[in-house]
């Protein structure tokens, strides 16, 4: 998510310097699908009920990952 957000601030300032009747559309593709690309932790079926998490995992006979955090909301502890 940073390094698409880097990019776009790359892109839009590189952007704004050029003319816009000029910019050609081959940029714009290019740079709109680097920005919708997921990374590879979004495209991993997470599960928020555990209850079900549990129930696939007996299915699918795999093991559960549980990610847990406890603290403020913008740090973890």
């Amino acid at each position: 998510m940073a390094r698409a957000l880097m990019l776009w601030i790359v892109a839009a300032g590189s952007l704004l310097a050029q003319d816009t009747a000029s910019a050609p559309t081959k940029d714009f593709t290019t740079l709109h699908a680097e920005l919708c690309k997921k990374e590879k932790w979004e495209t991993v079926p997470w599960k928020t009920d555990l209850h079900d998490a549990q129930i696939a995992s007996v299915k699918e006979r795999k093991p559960i990952f549980i990610w847990a955090m406890d603290g403020q909301t913008l740090g973890c502890t």
